[in-house]
C-alpha cells in the first residue's frame, strides 16, 4: 500500500482571541497521497482554509499529530516548518499574497531566487511559466496594475515555479472567468499526475471533472471523504532539491526593495539624512570647540603657538644637513621649514633712541600675507613688520616707522647693534588680538644667521680649562669672559697679565687654554695657546681698546675660532604644514623618516580643558546616538508598517527568518549609504562654493577622514540595530499570525 505523504491523526486547531477560544477544526483524521487531486468544499467558516494552513506549515496545531512522509511534526520549530515549506509546499493563496510593487516576472523570479537559483539560469523557466498562465504581454507590468484574475494567474505560476511535491490552492479560480478557470484546473490536474494537489473551492462543479477525491467539511469536522476516481499512484516522493539563497541574490533583492516603492524610499531616506546631518553636525561642533581650545593654551617656552607647527629633531641627535631638509620638503602637506627653530620662540628687540618694538622673527621667504602699507623688501637690511592694527606702533606710529633705520638689540650683550641697521619698508595687518608678541618681522637670511648666532650664545654654557682648573665664562663677568677679535690669529688667545700668577714662574705665554661649549644640542671644545698678555699700558696698541678696567680679565680669541663655537648647523627645526587636518599623518611620515616630533598644540597648557571637552563629546555623542536610534526606529517602523506583508509573503514562500532579516538589513543599509553619499555630495558642493551653507563649512574645516569613517560606521551600526529590532518584531510569530497582526 502506498505511503501517505501527509497524515493527520486526531489533529485539532484552536484560535485564542481576547480570552475566547475558537475552534478552527477538531480531531481530524486524514491522509493524502502523491498523485491525488483533492478538492475540499464546505461553507465559509467550516475550517477549510485553516486546514490548508496547517497542512502547509503556515500555522501550528494544538492537538494530535501530523506526519510528513511518516515523520512526526509535533516537535517542529518555526525553522523546521520553514524548511518543510521550502521542500514540499507550493501555495496558491486566495488573497494572492503577491508583491504588488514587483512586476509579474519579478514575483515568479522571487520564489526561485529564495530557493537558491541563480538569476541567469532561471529566465527561460520564468518566461515559460508566464506563457503557461497567459500573461506574457504583462511580464514587465507591476502586479498592482493587474486585475484580480490576472493576479491569481501570477500566484499560480509562482507556485508552479517552486516545483514542490505538494501544491495547495485556496480558491485558485475565485477571481477567474469560467474559461480561464477551466484552463487552470486542467493545468493543476495534469500537475497532480506526479504531485499531490489539494484545492479548497466553493465552486465544486468547476473541478468535478478532474478531482480524484472530495472532502466536505462543516463546523470544523469532516462530513464526507469520498474517492471520486482512481488516480495513478506515485511511488517516490521527490523533495524539492533547493539551495540556500546566494549572497548576490540577497543584495539584488535588498536593492530592489530599496527603490521599488518610491514614497517609502524617500521617507526612509529623509530619516537617514536627518540622522546623518544631526550626527555629523554635532560631532563637527565638538571638533571645532576642541580645536579652538587646543590652540588657546600657552607655553612659557614656545612663543610661536601656530597650530600648523611641528618641532623636529633627528633621532640620532646629529645636526640637520641640506639633504635632510630636501627630503622633508618632499613630504606631502609640508608647507615650509624653519631651520633655526629657536628663532621662532625668541623675543627680538628692535629700535633706536626713540622707538622700541618687541617682536618675533621669521624668514622673508615664508611671508605669504598682504602688504597693506609700503612695499616688499629689495635689500638684505629691509624688513616687513606684521601685526594687528590694535598694536600701538602699527596703529599710531606706522608712518614714522616706515623707512626709518632701526637697530636689533644683541641678545647676548643686550646692546643695540648699530653696525647693522634694518629698515621697515612694509607693514602687513593680521587678525591677531594686538598682544605685542603677535608682531613678527620678516627678515633676510643674512639677518637670520646673525640672530641664530646670538641665540646659540644665549643657550650655551662656556667653561675655560686653564692650568688644570675649570673656570666659568660669562658675558656678565670679565674674568674668563670670551671676546672675539679679528686681529688675533686663529688658534691663539690674548689674556690679561694679571693672570700670570696662575702660571709657573708667573709666565703664561705658550700655555694651553681649552674652551668647552655645552648646550641643548651639542658639546665641543677648542684647544688654543696663549700668544700674548695685555695690560693697561699695551691694551690699546694690542687690541684697540682703551677701557682697561671695563674689560680686564677677558680672554680674547680670533673671530674665526669664536664662530666655530656657535656657527653650527641646526639641531632643532620646525616644519609648518599646509593643512592642519592632515597634521597627524605628516607627523607619522616624519617619525618614519627618522625624526622625533612634537606637535606644538600638544605642548600648550590647556590639556585638562581639551580632555574635558573630549569626554563631554563622547558622552553627548553616545546620548545623541541613542536618542537618534529610538526616534529613527519609531519613525521607520511607521513608514515600513506595510512591509510586514512583503516579509510574511517571502516567509510563506520558503524564506527563513534569517534570510528575511538579512534582506531587510540590506534594504535599510542601502538607504543609510545613499543618505551618507548625498550628504557627502552636499559637502563637496559647499567645498567648491557651488552652494554656501554655514554649518557645512564648519564640518569641512574640522572633520578629517578618520572622523568621517567613524561616523559612517556609527551610522551603519545604527541602521543594523534598527533593522534587526524591526525584524525581531515582525518575525516573532508564525508567518500567518504575523500577517494577521499589525506591526
Amino acid at each position: 500500500m502506498e505511503k501517505s505523504i501527509i497524515k493527520l491523526k486526531n489533529v485539532s486547531k484552536f484560535y485564542y482571541s481576547k480570552g475566547v477560544i475558537a475552534s478552527g477544526f477538531s480531531r481530524l483524521n486524514l491522509e493524502f497521497k502523491m498523485g491525488e487531486f483533492v478538492v475540499i468544499t464546505g461553507e465559509s467558516g467550516s475550517g477549510k482554509s485553516t486546514l490548508l494552513n496547517v497542512i502547509s506549515g503556515l500555522d501550528s496545531y494544538e492537538e494530535g499529530e501530523m506526519y510528513i512522509n511518516g515523520e512526526e511534526t509535533s516537535h517542529y520549530t518555526e525553522a523546521d516548518f520553514e524548511d518543510y515549506r521550502r521542500r514540499y509546499i507550493g501555495n496558491i493563496f486566495q488573497s494572492f499574497n503577491l508583491v504588488n510593487s514587483y512586476t509579474v516576472y519579478q514575483n515568479i523570479e522571487l520564489v526561485m531566487l529564495l530557493n537558491g537559483a541563480k538569476k541567469k539560469d532561471i529566465k527561460e523557466k520564468v518566461l515559460e511559466l508566464i506563457r503557461t498562465v497567459d500573461l506574457y504581454k504583462f511580464r514587465n507590468t507591476k502586479v498592482s496594475k493587474l486585475s484580480g484574475g490576472q493576479k491569481q494567474r501570477v500566484a499560480i505560476a509562482r507556485a508552479l515555479a517552486k516545483d514542490t511535491p505538494i501544491i495547495i490552492a485556496d480558491e485558485p479560480t475565485g477571481n477567474l472567468d469560467s474559461r480561464s478557470a477551466k484552463g487552470i484546473i486542467k493545468l493543476l490536474s495534469e500537475i497532480s499526475k506526479d504531485k499531490l494537489v489539494i484545492i479548497v473551492t466553493h465552486n465544486y462543479e468547476q473541478v468535478e471533472e478532474y478531482a480524484t477525491r472530495k472532502i466536505k467539511m462543516h463546523d470544523g469536522k469532516v462530513l464526507e471523504d469520498k474517492e471520486l476516481k482512481k488516480y495513478k499512484e506515485v511511488s517516490n516522493t521527490e523533495e524539492n532539491d533547493y539551495k540556500n539563497i546566494s549572497f548576490l541574490s540577497k543584495i539584488r533583492l535588498g536593492i530592489r526593495n530599496t527603490f521599488n516603492i518610491i514614497p517609502k524610499f524617500l521617507l526612509v531616506l529623509l530619516v537617514y539624512l536627518f540622522i546623518t546631518t544631526a550626527l555629523i553636525s554635532e560631532y563637527a561642533s565638538f571638533k571645532e570647540e576642541e580645536h579652538l581650545e587646543s590652540i588657546s593654551g600657552y607655553n612659557g617656552f614656545f612663543l610661536n603657538n601656530d597650530e600648523e607647527r611641528i618641532i623636529i629633531k633627528k633621532k640620532d641627535g646629529t645636526s640637520f644637513s641640506d639633504e635632510d631638509y630636501s627630503n622633508i620638503e618632499k613630504i606631502s602637506n609640508v608647507d615650509y621649514i624653519i631651520k633655526d627653530d629657536l628663532l621662532l620662540d625668541t623675543q627680538i628687540d628692535l629700535g633706536d633712541d626713540n622707538y622700541y618694538l618687541t617682536t618675533r622673527v621669521n624668514s622673508i621667504d615664508n611671508f605669504n600675507g598682504k602688504i597693506d602699507m609700503g612695499r616688499k623688501p629689495e635689500n638684505d637690511n629691509e624688513v616687513i613688520l606684521s601685526g594687528s592694527k590694535n598694536d600701538y606702533y602699527i596703529r599710531y606710529m606706522a608712518d614714522e616707522l616706515m623707512d626709518r633705520e632701526l637697530y636689533l638689540r644683541d641678545m647676548y650683550t643686550g646692546e643695540l647693534d648699530k653696525s647693522t641697521p634694518v629698515k621697515i619698508v612694509g607693514i602687513s595687518y593680521t587678525d591677531s588680538n594686538g598682544y605685542y608678541m603677535d608682531d613678527v618681522i620678516y627678515v633676510s637670511d643674512g639677518i637670520l644667521n646673525n640672530l641664530t648666532y646670538q641665540i646659540n650664545q644665549m643657550y650655551s654654557n662656556l667653561k675655560v680649562l686653564f692650568q688644570g682648573k675649570y673656570y666659568d665664562s660669562s658675558n656678565y663677568v670679565n674674568n674668563f669672559r670670551i671676546v672675539p677679535k679679528r686681529s688675533i690669529s686663529e688658534g691663539m688667545v690674548y689674556i690679561s697679565s694679571d693672570m700670570n700668577y696662575l702660571c709657573k714662574n708667573e709666565y703664561c705665554i705658550g700655555s694651553d687654554i681649552v674652551i668647552d661649549i655645552d648646550n641643548l644640542y651639542y658639546k665641543d671644545s677648542l684647544n688654543l695657546k696663549v700668544e700674548k698678555t695685555y695690560n693697561k699700558k699695551n691694551m690699546e696698541s694690542l687690541l684697540g681698546i682703551k677701557d682697561f678696567d671695563g674689560i680686564n680679565g677677558a680672554i680674547f680669541i680670533s673671530s674665526t675660532d669664536y664662530n666655530k663655537l656657535f656657527n653650527r648647523n641646526s639641531y632643532q627645526s620646525s616644519v609648518f604644514v599646509k593643512n592642519v587636518k592632515d597634521i597627524d599623518s605628516t607627523i607619522s611620515k616624519l617619525n618614519d623618516s627618522g625624526y622625533t616630533t612634537l606637535k606644538l598644540t600638544d605642548a600648550l597648557v590647556n590639556s585638562e580643558a581639551v580632555a574635558a571637552i573630549r569626554i563631554f563629546k563622547t558622552i553627548v555623542t553616545v546620548i545623541l546616538v541613542v536618542v537618534l536610534f529610538f526616534i529613527s526606529y519609531f519613525v521607520i517602523k511607521v513608514i515600513l508598517k506595510s512591509r510586514n506583508i512583503y516579509f510574511t509573503t517571502i516567509r510563506m514562500l520558503g524564506a527563513t527568518k534569517k534570510v528575511s532579516r538579512e534582506i531587510l538589513i540590506i534594504e535599510l543599509l542601502n538607504d543609510a549609504n545613499i543618505a551618507y553619499l548625498l550628504f557627502g555630495v552636499f559637502l563637496v558642493l559647499n567645498y567648491f562654493n557651488v552652494i554656501n551653507v554655514g554649518f557645512a563649512h564648519t564640518i569641512i574645516e574640522y572633520m578629517g577622514v578618520k572622523d568621517y569613517i567613524l561616523l559612517y560606521i556609527i551610522l551603519l551600526f545604527m541602521s543594523y540595530l534598527i533593522s534587526t529590532k524591526f525584524a525581531k518584531k515582525i518575525f516573532k510569530d508564525s508567518a500567518m499570525k504575523t500577517l494577521k497582526e499589525e506591526v
